[in-house]
């Protein structure tokens, strides 16, 4: 039998504290949605809401039925307590690398993976536009404060791609190491309870990456279901109405973000690092990639699904238009 996932480190900051997961009380078939950050966990997130209601009119919004589990800013009694009453299929997210989630043979994992030079302008969006004052403010993080975002990009792009957070993360600054995240991830994705998903693969094939997903989670799902699903959770639709498709109720996106829900769904493309990035900068990344992640995860993380074989979906699915 092969390894399975095992507990060897602790992640606790001004965000996160894996220690919450002690207190889960797993339930067969519970879907977590695993990503760094700003690599599509929201976008996933609401793929797995629409296919578990997809027989229903209404959707519950995803502040109400999907916590990011080990987020500090909520109780965890009260998060528990949401989770034990619900009577469908539950649906939570982390952002921890593996090897500080407790592992469930039980449970569905889906790994979202996006290009890490992508991520760090998702991520500089998303940074420079938070409420630090509000992240700090919190009574837990008194002695764990999170740092301003630099007012220049080059020198935030220098600490996302050299420093790490954590002794045993050497990127993804201020926050968590991200390529090794996907790293602990990777290095189990042969378990047949994980999945892994990429963000670029979702930009281009939608339909077909669902199709996939529901097949993973074995929930029967019509062609005309998945198309359905893509037409309602193309970035250019979730942007319409962001509010229904945040992890957060309005008012507290607003307090948190300047450009509240808009800041999660901010451009929603790949690329824009080759305009704001010389040789010497994109050489920190190149040697970062190369120290933290094995061959074949970085060809996954910066060109999609070439590593893992999809599975057989009908043409027309891939070729709907959403």
């Amino acid at each position: 039998m092969s390894e399975l996932p095992r507990l060897s480190h602790i992640y606790q900051n001004h965000h996160t504290d894996s220690t919450r997961w002690q207190h889960f009380q797993p339930r067969n078939g519970d879907v977590v949605v695993c990503t760094s950050l700003k690599s599509g966990t929201n976008w996933m997130a609401n793929i797995v809401l629409q296919l578990i209601f997809k027989d229903r009119d209404e959707l519950p919004s995803l502040s109400q039925v999907a916590p990011w589990y080990d987020v500090k800013f909520k109780d965890i009694e009260e998060v528990n307590a949401a989770l034990e009453g619900q009577t469908h299929r539950r649906l939570m997210k982390t952002h921890l690398a593996l090897d500080g989630l407790p592992y469930y043979q039980q449970l569905n994992y889906i790994v979202v993976g996006r290009d890490p030079r992508d991520v760090a302008m998702s991520w500089w969006n998303h940074y420079s536009n938070m409420s630090i004052e509000l992240v700090n403010g919190h009574p837990d993080n008194k002695e764990t404060q999170l740092p301003p975002c630099p007012a220049d990009f080059h020198e935030f792009w220098r600490n996302f791609m050299t420093r790490g957070w954590f002794d045993w993360d050497s990127e993804g600054y201020p926050m968590w190491g991200n390529m090794r995240h996907t790293q602990t991830w990777w290095n189990f994705r042969n378990l047949p309870n994980i999945l892994f998903v990429h963000f670029n693969d979702l930009l281009v094939n939608l339909p077909e990456e669902i199709a996939r997903i529901a097949a993973f989670l074995r929930i029967d799902a019509t062609d005309e279901d998945i198309v359905k699903i893509a037409k309602n959770l193309t970035f250019a639709s979730m942007k319409k109405d962001p509010y229904k498709h945040t992890p957060n109720p309005e008012p507290f996106l607003k307090k948190m973000f300047a450009e509240g829900a808009d800041t999660f769904f901010f451009k929603g493309t790949n690329g824009r690092w080759k305009e704001k990035v010389d040789e010497q900068e994109l050489a920190l990344y190149e040697a970062t990639a190369k120290k933290v992640l094995s061959e074949d995860c970085l060809k996954w993380l910066e060109g999609g699904r070439n590593v893992i074989e999809p599975s057989p979906v009908k043409k027309e699915l891939a070729d709907a238009e959403v």
